[in-house]
């Protein structure tokens, strides 16, 4: 048997481990990067704790020794069920099987604004983009003269009050706390607000009560402004506007609000 699994993620992976080197089947594990990607720490690269190759596993490495697994580095573009082939940007693979592990991807809900200013975070290069604006943001206040200007330049808005949400914005205030202040001592911290904005009545919404709450009280004590039932309605790369009808300013905000 034949199997082509589209997606080398936390499912495409774990199946094509499963797999391997298992007798009369042959497995073509095709994805778009030639790395695993740990997902759950995406946050922390974001906020230079780590590096991208900490949390980047080559994939031709897991399978070193394999006799049925081949990598595969291609873009799908089109599946044809009719004769069972996949067309890729690499060409054409034959199943017999197929699995589609290709996971979720950012959802901006059509705000077009959304998209073009606010910061994803669903790969390791999209996390590393985040960490580099950050500290060039810190290194443009440094020489900013206009007050609005600094003030839009040190202003961090999370949008998504989800897990990817909470654990960036904490680690963002932890850096503020005990990181930033050093490297940048001629900057006032006080002047730096991290926002946490979610449309929903509480963080964490999907877990307990219990989580939910907790969750808040830690990133107000971190210094996190936290608000809920609050939802944006565009945002322009400088100044977000509220569906209540106030801004706020802050040429960074990071999109944590949806996938699809």
């Amino acid at each position: 048997m034949k199997i082509v699994i589209v997606g080398a993620g936390f499912g495409g992976l774990r199946l094509a481990r499963k797999l391997n080197n298992k007798p009369g089947i042959e497995v073509v594990l095709i994805d778009r990067f030639n790395h695993h990607q740990f997902q759950p720490l995406f946050y922390q690269v974001a906020t230079a704790a780590l590096n991208g190759s900490d949390i980047s596993f080559p994939l031709r490495k897991v399978f070193h020794n394999s006799k049925n697994v081949s990598v595969r580095l291609a873009e799908l573009s089109q599946i044809n069920a009719a004769d069972n082939t996949v067309v890729t940007s690499e060409g054409n693979f034959a199943y017999d099987q197929l699995v589609i592990a290709t996971g979720a991807d950012t959802n901006f809900f059509g705000n077009s604004n959304f998209e073009k200013f606010a910061w994803p975070m669903k790969s390791t290069v999209e996390a590393m983009e985040i960490r580099n604006h950050i500290l060039k943001n810190f290194e443009a206040a440094l020489m900013e003269a206009d007050v609005l200007h600094r003030q839009r330049l040190l202003n961090i808005v999370v949008v998504g009050a989800g897990p990817t949400g909470v654990e960036l914005s904490g680690a963002i205030a932890e850096m503020k706390s005990y990181v930033l202040p050093k490297d940048y001592p001629e900057i006032d911290f006080s002047n730096m607000h991290i926002i946490l904005l979610e449309g929903t009545g509480k963080t964490l919404a999907a877990m307990s009560e219990g989580s939910s709450e907790k969750s808040k009280q830690y990133l107000q004590k971190l210094g996190v402004e936290v608000r809920t039932n609050t939802l944006m309605e565009n945002y322009d790369g400088q100044t977000i506007r509220l569906k209540d009808g106030s801004n706020i300013e802050s040429s960074l905000v990071i999109w944590a609000a949806g996938i699809k």
